[in-house]
């Protein structure tokens, strides 16, 4: 339980069967209260709501109260939220939902739990009901056409704010998936989104970037800094940054790693946030100095460590940076040590709690992380691929094995647990996430099994390709790289030569970059040039096309050049 929680007057239980059994024993609906250490509104309703004794004795003698973290437990914060956090829900002993809200002030809290307490005294479990995106799990499936890329960058184009930059006519998040979309398939909008990122979001003090903006205009900012945000924005900038090669999107990346590295390092890996701090970013930056800087959760999720990774391997890949480097290396050891059996735990445990293992969003970015380490290290060992190649490709089995459903789709984790975690749960960005990594390995491996399975995810929501969001906008990335392999640059010179370090600039960041390529066991094209890969030279391989051999960096370029 976190401090904030701690300080009320509510007599907090974690989710756990004892928590459940008391609520049947007693025959009590649940109170759920879901909460981050990042989120300001629900440390002010800790403050001004549950803080109140007569209110909070209310609630205890009329309720079970649970307390869950979100980021913590993925699976109950995807089942129960309301559409924003914190999240109030009133649940069955079964946990089933009765009604809920987002942040409720004293006044309303005291309206809403009367209003329960009435509900549960005459209709009782009759009034309990289950979210639709739990109910409703059959997505309508289709096939993976070159048309869901274009619906897509559809969407980027009528839903961009063309006068304030970003996507969307409310609050501004930055959307860093949906930018890397548009970077490759309409750069004016992702370039016309990353400038008021820039100056609105980016912290040029003490680095980092603040989560979102509370306007269409990009004001109200809320100023939390969370690592999944900030590293997927770090790769973002640094792919921006390789297609046009201005300072004003690597500076930004640059000194938003050294935040990481920084504020946010807890000597293993990365910490999960930093809170918003009290008056902290008020005035002046130079202020700060004199001021204590908010507090950091250390906790080091899976998920978050390895999007982190994968930024800095980016970013790595396009400058030559040695410290994000180091740091990309020793959060790919960390994250190895999540590995068990293939099943990824969820984060770093110290004992106190049980951790989930086996989620999607985990398995995901752990798989792109390591595929990603395979293009830009190579191995860490004997020179051939296999250690970071063998991670990935356990932890990609394991998901396979056990999160894809028969429909195709994989679900968000493990369907057992308490309350509705026993339902099924799709979520078609984490499906996306996992396909667009499957497409990485399949060409890596040579094993078009993975390629099978990415399809088979997105075919499982195909027939609504037409009704997701311009914020889901990775969907179509994986959709078109699944209809059209990606281009592949196949060098036979290893990690770190010249020829290699080319091959990582050519200005498309969805290619796959094959160092060490001394045979033509892989996928993709390779199987074609199996004479010519000796002697240092590197290829082109796009939709069965086999370029010239190069064998400089000049060459190379001068390839791509003429190959697109």
């Amino acid at each position: 339980m976190d401090e904030s929680a701690e300080r009320t007057k509510i007599e907090w239980r974690e989710w756990g069967a004892d928590a459940f059994e008391a609520a049947k024993d007693e025959n009590k609906p649940i109170l759920l209260s879901l909460s981050a250490r990042w989120c300001s509104w629900c440390h002010e309703m800790d403050e001004k709501t549950y803080s109140i004794p007569t209110l909070a004795a209310n609630v205890n003698d009329s309720f079970i109260p649970i307390r869950v973290d979100i980021d913590r437990h993925p699976r109950v914060r995807e089942r129960y939220n309301m559409g924003g956090f914190p999240t109030t829900v009133f649940l069955t002993p079964e946990g089933e939902h009765l009604t809920g809200a987002t942040f409720l002030d004293h006044d309303t809290m005291r309206q809403v739990v009367g209003q329960v307490r009435d509900l549960w005294e005459h209709k009782g479990r009759e009034a309990a009901q289950v979210p639709r995106n739990v109910r409703d799990q059959n997505p309508p499936a289709g096939e993976v056409t070159e048309e869901i890329e274009r619906l897509l960058v559809g969407q980027v184009e009528d839903r961009f704010d063309a006068t304030h930059g970003g996507w969307g006519d409310d609050a501004k998040f930055p959307v860093p998936r949906t930018i890397e979309f548009a970077l490759k398939r309409d750069r004016e909008r992702a370039l016309a989104t990353l400038s008021p990122i820039t100056a609105n979001l980016f912290d040029d003090y003490d680095g980092g970037f603040f989560r979102y903006a509370g306007t269409r205009d990009w004001n109200d900012i809320h100023h939390e800094k969370v690592l999944d945000a900030n590293a997927a924005l770090v790769r973002a900038y640094a792919n921006a940054y390789l297609y046009t090669g201005e300072e004003r999107y690597r500076n930004p990346a640059e000194k938003t790693i050294e935040y990481l590295t920084t504020t946010l390092w807890n000597g293993d890996a990365f910490g999960g946030s930093q809170q918003p701090g009290d008056g902290y970013y008020g005035g002046d930056a130079s202020d700060r100095e004199s001021g204590d800087s908010p507090d950091v959760d250390s906790t080091a999720f899976a998920d978050w460590n390895a999007l982190a990774a994968d930024a800095l391997l980016t970013f790595t890949a396009y400058t030559d940076d040695d410290y994000a480097r180091r740091y990309a290396e020793r959060t790919l050891s960390f994250l190895d040590s999540l590995v068990d059996d293939g099943a990824v735990v969820h984060y770093e445990n110290s004992g106190e709690e049980p951790v989930e293992s086996g989620l999607l969003a985990d398995h995901a970015h752990v798989t792109r992380a390591f595929t990603t380490a395979v293009q830009v290290l190579g191995d860490e060992n004997d020179g051939d691929g296999s250690d970071y190649l063998d991670t990935a490709r356990e932890v990609a089995d394991y998901a396979i094995d056990t999160l894809q459903q028969d429909d195709g789709a994989f679900v968000d984790g493990p369907m057992e647990g308490l309350g509705l975690l026993d339902r099924p749960l799709r979520p078609v960005d984490g499906n996306a996430a996992f396909a667009d990594a499957l497409v990485d390995l399949s060409i890596l491996t040579g094993e078009s099994r993975y390629e099978e399975a990415a399809r088979e995810a997105l075919g499982a929501f195909a027939g609504a390709a037409d009704r997701i969001g311009v914020q889901v906008a990775g969907y179509g990335t994986a959709a078109s790289r699944v209809c059209r392999k990606p281009l592949q640059v196949v060098v036979a010179a290893p990690a770190g030569s010249d020829l290699h370090r080319a091959g990582l600039r050519i200005a498309d960041h969805e290619k796959v970059v094959v160092p060490n390529a001394t045979d033509a066991s892989g996928a993709g094209g390779r199987d074609a040039i199996r004479a010519e890969l000796e002697g240092g030279h590197a290829y082109l391989v796009a939709e069965g096309t086999v370029s010239d051999p190069a064998s400089t960096p000049v060459e190379l370029n001068e390839l791509a050049t003429s190959f697109f």
